[in-house]
């Protein structure tokens, strides 16, 4: 098979053909000495290294850097980079490119926990910005203009701007537009972490990517929307404020300098797949979409929500949280991205003309799944409070100053107005609902109780055994 418009791809591909002998590393040796499945075994006879023809991810002169060519051109960029550590690594990066020590940096209260730690590793000031509240989705949504002006008028040295766009329910900022353009009158860089939005490109349907709206970096996860293997993702520049070449000197030193082939080929064929999208594409797409909505509404107390980014679909119950929805569903095979207090999320395909997109009847699974559920006691739904009320924000104590202060266990009870001396991150979605050095609220506490009383999983310094949360002593 050629694989022309995949360069990458097509490398690999020609270098199989010569039937080549290992003397190099990993020490896998093409799959012959790995003991893992037959199926995965065939895959390491392309998990190689930097040998000729391949290229070299960090100074890529051959089919790695056509591969990112035909990537800028598709998002028009200035330049895009194959990321093989995640979007993790580009949040990091662009952060490094455009804030130094002690500098301040909006962010936007409901942003990954990769940005928080980019921000901890930098050593930078994070303002927070309190986004508005979804109340169809029950979710945090995007900032608004009104507060990014009122943080504009509050500090006068900020460097960089970082939003989150769509968020992981599917909701886009639909003032980005207007947010990047203030902050641009400021010169001050925005960055964009649209991890959820690698797929905006192959359709005008979808919304606008950020690149697009003016956003000087943005970071893709390839993996979640597009067919990339996990943790293959994009970062892409279009600038006058930030220079490829300072994004670039950082990904040379965040990113792994043995880089999976794997990874970078299956992104260079995500590239190729979002590329050769047609309108026949996505008309199949909706098509499957509304067969698959008219299905899971025709079961009866199913409530299902569309969002703004149209691979995403919202499924709640009456009176049951998401988590138990969600543990009804894994006892019929049906695994959905997330669960919360009010409901679960499922990310769609975005399947092409031919696709089999059910290989299963859905529809009676999540039939029998809600039967299962209605047999149980339904649970009292609680009421989570929106959050802090105030739109600008920042932490009471920088991580410098967190080092050198002692920490004690608290019952979450009893911690408002307490600093947490690290994140607390429920996960997924991995948004920190306290971060190190930050007061709690009485917000805080309550949804802090509301999630783990529903059975929520967190990450960071909180024990679930004896409901405690890591505070610092002042």
């Amino acid at each position: 098979m050629m694989y022309e418009d995949r360069p990458l791809v097509q490398a690999l591909e020609n270098f199989q053909k010569q039937r080549p002998t290992s003397f190099h590393v990993p020490g896998h040796k093409h799959g012959a000495l790995s003991g893992l499945p037959e199926v995965l075994q065939d895959a390491l006879s392309y998990d190689v290294t930097e040998l000729t023809g391949l290229d070299d991810l960090h100074e890529p002169t051959e089919a790695i850097l056509k591969a990112e060519e035909k990537l800028s051109k598709l998002y028009g960029s200035i330049r895009s980079f194959f990321l093989v550590n995640g979007s993790t690594v580009g949040n990091l990066a662009m952060l490094y490119a455009t804030a130094d020590k002690d500098d301040i940096v909006l962010v936007q209260r409901n942003a990954h926990k990769s940005v928080f730690h980019a921000i901890e590793l930098i050593g930078a000031q994070a303002v927070f910005l309190t986004p508005e509240w979804d109340e169809q989705t029950q979710t945090a949504g995007g900032v608004s203009v009104a507060t990014v002006k009122a943080a504009f008028r509050e500090y006068t040295d900020i460097k960089a701007a970082i939003f989150t766009s769509p968020t992981y329910y599917g909701m886009v900022n639909m003032e980005l537009k207007e947010i990047i353009s203030v902050c641009h009158a400021y010169d001050v860089p925005v960055l964009v972490d649209e991890a959820h939005g690698a797929h905006f490109v192959v359709n005008k349907s979808f919304p606008d990517h950020a690149l697009d709206l003016g956003a000087d970096i943005v970071v893709q996860s390839a993996h979640k929307t597009l067919p990339a293997m996990t943790m293959a993702s994009f970062l892409h520049i279009r600038s006058k404020l930030v220079q490829p070449e300072q994004v670039a000197h950082f990904l040379h030193m965040l990113q792994s300098s043995s880089p999976s082939y794997l990874l970078m080929a299956s992104l260079d064929d995500a590239r190729y797949y979002a590329d050769t999208y047609k309108e026949a594409d996505y008309a199949y797409f909706q098509i499957y979409r509304l067969q698959l909505l008219r299905g899971l509404r025709s079961i009866p107390t199913i409530e299902v929500m569309e969002v703004d980014d149209a691979l995403k679909l919202i499924v709640r119950v009456e009176g049951y949280t998401g988590f138990e929805l969600q543990e009804a569903l894994e006892q019929q095979g049906i695994y959905p991205e997330l669960a919360d207090l009010y409901q679960v999320l499922l990310v769609l395909p975005l399947v092409k003309v031919g696709h089999v997109a059910l290989s299963v009847d859905l529809e009676s699974k999540f039939k029998c799944a809600v039967d299962t559920l209605r047999m149980s006691k339904a649970s009292a739904r609680r009421q989570i409070l929106h959050l802090p009320a105030m739109p600008v924000s920042a932490v009471a104590y920088k991580t410098a100053q967190l080092r050198e202060m002692k920490s004690e266990w608290v019952a979450i009870v009893d911690a408002k107005n307490r600093v947490a001396a690290e994140s607390v991150v429920p996960y997924p979605p991995g948004i920190p609902l306290l971060c190190a050095g930050e007061r709690a609220l009485e917000e805080h506490v309550r949804q802090l109780q509301n999630l783990l009383d529903a059975g929520s999983r967190f990450q960071g310094a909180l024990d679930h055994q004896t409901k405690q949360i890591k505070v610092v002593i002042e």
